[in-house]
């Protein structure tokens, strides 16, 4: 299996890059704009040096450079993981968080599925966020529908673009109930569905969104021995769930590799929220 990793230096890319990379011998491609981040890392340089983790300097917000293609040889990349997020922004007393550029998200998932190879055949996992959209936002406790409309309201638009062009090519009916309005011009140019090369509705559904719920950098629980009761260390569903206020990025990636990715069939072309 071949995996092109977006948003790989850092993060739920990094984590789940690392337990791909010491599950199997297969090659992983990692896209960065710093093709030197990983030059110290102690533990993805053994990877790069035997040859199973190659680095591919590009930039995802360029149509040219992201490509599930270039990221290869050969041209073929069985798995994409896509968890691109921004590193550049500022913050306003009147808009909370703004990030640079406001569409990261968006316009790097519109470069990826206009660039992949066609036919797609390419597995796609891609990270947004616990209260994207109307309904998974009503599932919050109050304080946190506070928080996420007022501090992240614009990172969360970006997002709700993501879903909403995964939406357009898995022919899955975007709905105002399920998701709000659109996400605008600033995030969506007006004729998108018709940019060259996007899939048309409904012929790429080979796709898993993942909701993570506010995260932090903490262990994985999910490597721990399951306690007497059996319970799980985490809980996740297909959809919203309700009560999840936050989650360790390396569980994110735990459950990824070792629940999501194995049970491929059950959850493609579906939404899942994870959260403790």
């Amino acid at each position: 299996m071949k995996v092109l990793v977006l948003g790989g230096s850092r993060h739920i890319g990094y984590h789940s890059a690392l337990r791909l990379l010491d599950k199997e011998r297969p090659h992983r491609s990692f896209l960065l704009r710093n093709a030197a981040v990983f030059d110290g890392d102690e533990k993805v340089q053994p990877f790069i040096s035997s040859g199973q983790a190659r680095i591919v300097q590009g930039d995802a917000l360029k149509s040219g450079d992201d490509t599930a293609g270039n990221g290869e040889p050969e041209g073929v990349v069985d798995l994409c993981l896509f968890s691109i997020g921004a590193t550049t922004g500022k913050f306003s007393l009147t808009k909370g968080v703004i990030i640079n550029p406001v569409n990261v998200c968006t316009q790097s998932v519109m470069n990826v599925l206009c660039t992949m190879p066609k036919p797609a055949r390419m597995k796609l996992v891609a990270i947004t966020s616990n209260g994207v959209g109307r309904s998974s936002h009503a599932s919050f406790l109050w304080l946190l529908k506070g928080f996420c409309s007022y501090f992240i309201a614009g990172p969360h638009r970006d997002k709700i673009g993501l879903e909403c062009v995964r939406y357009h090519v898995g022919g899955k009916p975007y709905t105002e109930t399920e998701m709000g309005g659109e996400p605008g011009e600033q995030i969506l140019e007006q004729e998108w569905k018709t940019r060259e090369g996007l899939p048309p509705e409904g012929e790429f559904t080979n796709t898993v969104i993942m909701r993570p719920a506010l995260m932090f950098d903490g262990d994985c629980k999910g490597d721990a021995p399951v306690n007497k009761a059996g319970n799980a260390p985490y809980r996740f569903a297909e959809g919203n769930l309700p009560a999840a206020w936050t989650i360790s990025r390396q569980d994110v990636a735990h459950i990824i590799v070792e629940v999501m990715l194995p049970e491929w069939e059950k959850w493609t072309g579906k939404v899942a929220t994870i959260g403790y």
